[in-house]
């Protein structure tokens, strides 16, 4: 059954493909599973109709049949699941290191980027925003640091590409330009990522929507 996702129909982030339906579209090519796109408009994000698949007026949202599933990490885990051998491997104990690999992504990984963000957009104009800066950007430079050391020379975090990469690379992607500069092997790690066919095709399907949203 092909399944329906959720995206923003006019995206904040301007196609750049950090939204995060981006997630999702990249797990479903590299699965080589075709999908619907329903785009959805900000009025009518916090509906009760969106809300009934998305408690928190978010998205994306993923409707397979009568499944219903929100939440991105979420969602990729579950195509990962139904497509053996795309996202997660075989083997049991690699394949429990991968989904390990999806946790730090949206835990270890993305809470200091998201601090750094709100610190820069929100917090940057209040008195104590330069000193709470400091110690966002060591904690956020330290997660980094132990992220460089525990990938080294390696392609990948584990063996082949999975979806503990998916999930961490799309996190290290909203650093682009910043505090991942000082790490090359996390630079070159992204472009690997960014390199492969299923990315680029989810990322041109993603660019589409913005550039269709900006001739209307």
């Amino acid at each position: 059954m092909k399944p329906t996702i959720t995206a923003f129909a006019v995206s904040p982030d301007k196609g750049q493909g950090l939204a995060r339906d981006m997630w999702v579209r990249w797990a479903l090519e590299e699965a080589g599973q075709d999908y619907d796109v329903r785009l959805v408009p900000w009025e009518d994000f916090k509906k009760p109709a969106h809300k009934a698949l998305q408690p928190f007026g978010q998205i994306p949202t993923y409707e397979e049949g009568d499944l219903v599933l929100f939440e991105s990490g979420a969602i990729v885990l579950h195509i990962a699941e139904m497509h053996p051998g795309t996202l997660l491997p075989d083997d049991p104990d690699a394949r429990a290191r991968a989904i390990t690999w999806m946790f730090a992504a949206v835990s270890t990984i993305e809470q200091p980027v998201v601090d750094h963000e709100v610190n820069e957009y929100f917090e940057s104009d209040k008195p104590w925003g330069a000193e709470r800066r400091k110690a966002v950007d060591e904690r956020l430079k330290a997660r980094l640091a132990d992220l460089s050391a525990r990938l080294g020379d390696n392609d990948w975090l584990d063996g082949d590409f999975s979806a503990g990469d998916l999930m961490m690379v799309e996190v290290l992607l909203r650093l682009e330009g910043q505090q991942i500069e000082e790490f090359p092997n996390l630079v070159a790690y992204c472009d690997r990522a960014r390199a492969r066919p299923a990315f680029k095709r989810a990322f041109a399907a993603q660019r589409r929507v913005f550039e269709d949203a900006s001739k209307s």
